[in-house]
């Protein structure tokens, strides 16, 4: 059963999805009458959750004055990589534990959301199911202090790039399936290697097209300057 979240966790957790999937680019700022009207709520709640999210590290900034998305630091992504697979693979063998069949339904759905955006070239909107698939799998494990922990890593993780690499969306949805199929055996061994070779494989790709486009980029410049 879901918990209960107030108004102002609504719109962390909505301005999360949106930072994570790419809605709000990094750089981007924050107007809170916008995301007040856009929500239908007041400002109070909105600024509230900037604070949220800058305590988390998700945005830069002072919260009444304005927030922006903070930008991606490349060099603590190989740390943060390793609390993830520490972490989330902690929080998936207590899903497996307790999940239900209500929260099998659920995360079915989620996951068919993710495989639909795809399928339809919406990435955005396959980036946010993905935030989605994510959440609602931990929220399953009743652990909420490593939740917020791993809601924390998530604020210095390059999701946004990671789901722009060609093919990389088909490919996580494969992996979401492993995920879900263990979960439904009921087998944590299993759920927390999947969810570790999901975590490995989108980093490993970013890390090899980074190291591409950085052999590229000089060669393209001596054709340039010949």
């Amino acid at each position: 059963m879901m918990q209960f979240r107030t108004k102002e966790e609504q719109v962390a957790d909505f301005l999360r999805e949106g930072i994570i999937s790419g809605r709000y680019p990094r750089g981007t700022r924050l107007k809170q009458q916008e995301i007040a009207t856009l929500l239908n709520t007041s400002i109070t709640p909105v600024r509230e959750a900037l604070k949220l999210l800058a305590a988390e590290g998700y945005v830069l900034g002072d919260s009444y004055r304005g927030a922006t998305v903070a930008p991606f630091d490349i060099e603590a992504s190989s740390e943060v990589l390793s609390l993830r697979i520490l972490l989330e693979t902690q929080l998936v063998k207590g899903a497996a534990e307790r999940v239900t069949g209500e929260d099998i339904t659920e995360l079915r759905i989620l996951a068919s959301e993710f495989a639909s955006a795809f399928e339809a070239g919406d990435n955005e909107a396959a980036r946010a199911a993905n935030y989605r698939f994510h959440h609602r799998m931990f929220e399953v494990a009743a652990m909420p202090q490593t939740l917020h922990f791993v809601q924390i890593l998530w604020a210095r993780y390059p999701f946004d790039l990671i789901n722009r690499l060609k093919g990389r969306v088909s490919r996580a949805a494969e992996e979401h399936d492993e995920m879900l199929a263990a979960l439904i055996a009921g087998d944590s061994a299993a759920a927390m290697l999947a969810t570790r070779q999901h975590i490995e494989a989108g980093f490993n790709e970013l890390r090899q097209s980074v190291a591409r486009d950085a052999v590229a980029a000089p060669a393209a410049t001596d054709r340039t300057e010949k």
